[in-house]
């Protein structure tokens, strides 16, 4: 099939995916009527391409990236070549406008290589989501046309100092005046934060604090050479090293009026309703960890011997390996869920939260138990666990805590029962 001869000429010569012929292989969308657990082959074709990628040119140089905090660029940039960044794109932009359950193949790949790279990657579907589903067309040709033109990042500049799983506490605030915005405060943990060409700003336009979110504030795009914003040191975190962290203050940043998204008072919902279509990505992306995790501790369980026995062979053991791979193949049935939900046009918020809270917390605990059969071979930095127990942490905590999930899935658990 065409796709496939694209799909292998891109592996061979790293040719970028936003070529004619590659956005009509991919005009067959992935949701199917029916229940079906076969991929199509265009899906498997994404798929084996992700992770010979991810196998052979991210694992071996993810440690490096570890220890040294450096960005991984030249990664990026052949993800980029080989159409496995920006798959939200749509078509028209430029981009190969994927499915969601699509991308999420990909992300459970490349993360399974580093979750420090995919976050990079990943980073630029959040910033973009508000644009997709709120940008006006020209928006969207001029900020999402140029990312499929060279390898660009953006990012999402919502969290700050006090505002973190509570958004709705978002302190910048925007002033209009004429014809622009005149923007000030500070924001926290963004992900591309010194790497991005442009953010998506959340702040606050209505001083009242009695005013409710989903009136009080404002979603703009903003170009990170507009004078007045300054942007931090790159933070030293306890995992995904090589991605690109930091605070970003804003410091009467003038940003024209074109550059609101729908229009004043719009932005908490645009916010939220981004968070619908990156959830089961971010989940993907810990299952692709937890998969890393389960396949270290098993290959190492089989040459590893004690009391003449291969770690394996002791029941201790093998039951820990069958509760990894339970956690792991549930997970990845919870984020293929929560995409497929998306993908069928319906609102996901309960599948994602789902998702995003399990594939977090069985990262974590699958990550832990991989150290713990490793041993003490485990707790040292030159064996892949360790690493991937200090990356795990974060999934529980970024794009809503965990805690957060589960007050959003009480929320439409219980709702579900009062109407």
């Amino acid at each position: 099939m065409l796709f496939s001869k694209v799909l292998k000429a891109g592996v061979q010569t790293g040719l970028r995916f936003s070529s004619g012929a590659a956005r009509a292989a991919t005009v067959v969308k992935s949701s199917n009527a029916g229940f079906s657990f076969d991929l199509t082959e265009q899906q498997k074709e994404f798929q084996e391409l992700a992770r010979k990628f991810a196998r052979e040119e991210i694992v071996p140089v993810a440690a490096d990236y570890d220890k040294s905090g450096e960005y991984p660029f030249p990664l990026i940039r052949r993800a980029w070549e080989l159409g496995l960044m920006n798959s939200h794109i749509p078509e028209d932009c430029g981009g190969l406008g994927l499915s969601s359950f699509d991308s999420c193949l990909i992300t459970e790949e490349l993360a399974y290589g580093c979750t420090g790279v995919q976050t990079a990657i990943e980073a630029n579907s959040l910033g973009q989501m508000p644009v997709i589903i709120a940008g006006t067309d020209e928006q969207k040709k001029k900020y999402l046309g140029r990312m499929t033109e060279e390898p660009l990042m953006c990012a999402y500049c919502v969290t700050e100092p006090g505002a973190g799983s509570d958004v709705a506490g978002i302190k910048t605030r925007a002033e209009k005046k004429g014809d622009e915005y005149i923007v000030n405060g500070q924001k926290m943990w963004i992900t591309n934060g010194g790497k991005a060409n442009w953010y998506f700003l959340l702040t606050r336009t209505n001083p009242d604090p009695k005013c409710p979110a989903s009136k009080a504030f404002t979603g703009f795009i903003v170009d990170v050479d507009t004078p007045g914003i300054q942007i931090g040191r790159k933070e030293m975190n306890m995992g995904q090293r090589c991605s690109d962290t930091r605070g970003i203050t804003f410091e009467d940043v003038r940003i024209p009026k074109e550059n609101v998204l729908i229009g004043e008072g719009a932005g908490f919902k645009i916010a939220m309703g981004a968070f619908d279509k990156t959830r089961p990505p971010v989940a993907a992306g810990a299952v692709g960890l937890a998969q890393r995790a389960l396949d270290e501790a098993t290959k190492y369980s089989l040459e590893r011997k004690t009391f003449g026995r291969f770690l394996a062979e002791h029941q201790a053991v093998s039951f820990m390996l069958a509760e990894m791979a339970m956690k792991v193949e549930l997970a990845r049935l919870a984020y293929q869920r929560a995409a497929w939900e998306v993908d069928e046009g319906r609102k996901n918020t309960y599948y994602a939260s789902i998702a995003k809270a399990y594939a977090g917390d069985i990262a974590n605990q699958v990550a832990c138990d991989a150290v713990q059969i490793f041993g003490g071979n485990g707790f040292n930095s030159e064996y892949p666990v360790e690493k991937l127990m200090r990356d795990a942490k974060i999934y529980q905590i970024y794009e809503g805590t965990a805690q957060i999930q589960r007050l959003i899935i009480s929320r439409e658990h219980l709702g579900r029962y009062k109407q």
